[in-house]
């Protein structure tokens, strides 16, 4: 089998992983970077728009969960890094493995299309176009993003998540009535920033679904290092008994402030913060439910109260965006694709995604482990089953892993790390080896 020509669309963690596995098995690849630099969304200030990183921001994974198998993060970094020493791993990593000299940066892809006959045309950015035989989407999914429709309209100032930087960047929040809205972790970080007494700001907290807010630490050690699904034990089980002890975690959200949450433990994800209890317990944010309509400078809440803002930062998540397919061809609405194992689109065989879930509790060892099955399948290593299978399993899965999940946008893409590490790694793999050997690599790139 000949070696397949890939295209790679991104240059985040989901594009370096793919390429280091690529690398590993001696096939040739091109990755279209945007930007000027790599890291994607760790890229504070990426002129290309694609960061989300805030000025203060750490990770909320610990070093330990978030590292890459075959490269660790170094011994002296701390339990939860700055998103600056995130930005230095990955460069790291790049220079570990040679990754920047198959890099394109400044050169996008503005459009692909299927090729008569098998492939990929790309055109670039620069003006170009490029055959490939092989399209690997790792553009990433926190860069566009979603506002909620209110009814009204608001008429103070008003940003998403995406565009805080600091206090003073790109608005000036000191002295002033802010409204955050939502209370995942970005929320959550921005609430505490902002409602710091020294500050002057009177700042309130506005969530639909309310949230379980879990420590950092838990008996000294970071809390992420006792968890970890095991095998063979049904994962409702392991939910049950994990609800069970969630008051011992994280309390009950309702005694520091904040509406009684509409789902139990892990049935959405939970939001990691050692302060924002304190900070509603000491009364430096107020927490509401969600808002009914917009009016002027006044917000209306749900429950019949109102105040008046000056500021409002929406903390309402991302949508799932391929601005270089025809929409007819392949989107997300409302961040719904539907994946074979969250990477391939039955039918379409030379075509791959790596990076689109929401995993728990990390993201960076999932697209490594997504992008090892990658490069197997460009190396003619794995062959996906059936179209038929591909479409059964994709519907089993995500009952799975989001059946028993809040029905929300930002949870469409959920699923659990350890259970699906150990599908990819002692069952799929293998059995996509097996098929590989009985009937041969999908030809990729060629016509079928």
């Amino acid at each position: 089998m000949s070696k397949p020509n890939v295209a790679v669309i991104g240059a985040g963690i989901s594009g370096l992983t793919t390429g280091k596995m690529l690398g590993d098995y001696g096939i040739p690849y091109t990755c279209f970077e945007s930007s000027d630099r790599i890291g994607g969304n760790w890229a504070f200030g990426n002129p290309n728009g694609h960061s989300s990183a805030y000025r203060s921001l750490h990770i909320d994974t610990s070093k330990y969960q978030l590292s890459f198998r075959d490269y660790p993060m170094p011994d002296s970094y701390p339990d939860f890094p700055h998103h600056s020493l995130i930005k230095e791993y990955l460069e790291g990593y790049a220079a570990a493995f040679d990754l920047k000299r198959a890099i394109e940066f400044g050169n996008g892809v503005a459009h692909a299309r299927p090729a008569a006959g098998g492939g990929w045309e790309i055109e670039t950015r620069a003006g170009d176009e490029r055959r490939f035989d092989l399209l690997v989407v790792a553009n990433g999914h926190h860069w566009d993003p979603r506002l909620p429709d209110f009814p009204g309209e608001f008429t103070g100032e008003s940003i998403h998540s995406h565009a805080y930087i600091d206090p003073r960047t790109p608005l000036d929040l000191y002295g002033k009535r802010i409204l955050i809205v939502g209370i995942g972790n970005s929320a959550a970080d921005i609430t505490v920033e902002l409602s710091s007494r020294a500050m002057d700001n009177e700042v309130w907290l506005s969530t639909r679904s309310s949230a379980w807010v879990v420590p950092k630490y838990f008996a000294g050690t970071p809390a992420d290092r006792y968890f970890r699904t095991v095998p063979y034990v049904p994962l409702s089980w392991q939910r049950k008994i994990t609800q069970i002890f969630t008051p011992l975690v994280s309390g009950d959200p309702v005694k520091y402030g904040l509406p009684e949450p509409n789902h139990k433990f892990f049935e959405a994800h939970p939001t990691q913060s050692v302060e924002l209890p304190l900070r509603l317990g000491s009364g430096d944010v107020v927490a509401k439910p969600d808002i009914r309509r917009l009016d002027g400078a006044t917000v209306h809440f749900v429950d019949g109260s109102q105040h008046d803002f000056d500021v409002i930062i929406y903390c309402t998540g991302y949508n799932i965006t391929f601005p270089f397919f025809d929409p007819e061809f392949i989107s997300a609405p409302d961040n719904r694709i539907a994946l074979y194992k969250r990477i391939f689109e039955p039918g379409i065989d030379d075509l791959a995604f790596v990076g689109f879930a929401q995993p728990f509790p990390t993201l960076f060892p999932f697209v490594e482990c997504q992008a090892r099955l990658v490069a197997a399948y460009a190396a003619g290593h794995y062959r996906p089953p059936p179209e038929e299978t591909m479409r059964r399993v994709i519907v089993a899965d995500q009952q799975r892993f989001t059946g028993h999940i809040v029905d929300r946008p930002r949870h469409t893409q959920q699923l659990d790390y350890w259970v699906y590490e150990r599908d990819l790694r002692r069952t799929e793999m293998p059995a996509g080896l097996r098929r590989a050997r009985e009937y041969g690599p999908k030809p990729v790139g060629r016509a079928r």
